[in-house]
């Protein structure tokens, strides 16, 4: 039992670093003509980074909005599992932690389906021939931890 709550941990940790990696770095849609990247913060090329002008400015500030909540529930969710790991009784289960952090997962779903419908292809980017970034995938791949995280703590019990 001891092995799956560390186990848990540190995948947690880790969904909370891919989180806070996907959201900083600058490298969510690559350009295959030129060295150019965009992120949901700045638009980069050659090495040069400026501030983003794209044209529907609403669905990028509800993709950094989703993506701020979804750092803040994660992290929010990680101290109310140590919270509750040294608090609780034998045999209760980590429904707010659980729950915190498919708000987190919601959160990551709602934010990148956004920016999928939007941007993906480099349809709302300065790019016409484009490939999607390692953040992309990283929050697609938290996605899928976060998920699986909750679910967990849903149904796991402390003995």
């Amino acid at each position: 039992m001891l092995v799956l709550l560390a186990g848990i941990f540190v995948v947690h940790i880790a969904a909370v670093i891919i989180l806070f990696v996907s959201t900083i770095a600058n490298v969510w849609v690559v350009s295959d003509a030129v060295d150019a990247s965009v992120g949901l913060w700045k638009n980069c090329t050659n090495n040069v980074c400026n501030d983003l002008t794209y044209g529907d400015e609403d669905a990028l500030k509800a993709v950094q909005a989703f993506m701020i909540l979804s750092i803040i529930f994660s992290v929010v969710s990680l101290v109310v599992f140590v919270f509750q790991l040294f608090t609780m009784e034998k045999g209760n289960r980590f429904f707010l932690s659980g729950a915190t952090m498919l708000v987190c997962w919601l959160c990551i779903l709602v934010g990148v389906s956004i920016y999928t419908h939007h941007y993906a292809g480099g349809q709302g980017t300065y790019f016409s021939v484009s490939h999607h970034g390692y953040c992309f995938i990283l929050t697609w791949i938290c996605f899928c931890f976060t998920f699986i995280i909750g679910i967990l703590y849903l149904v796991l019990r402390k003995k």
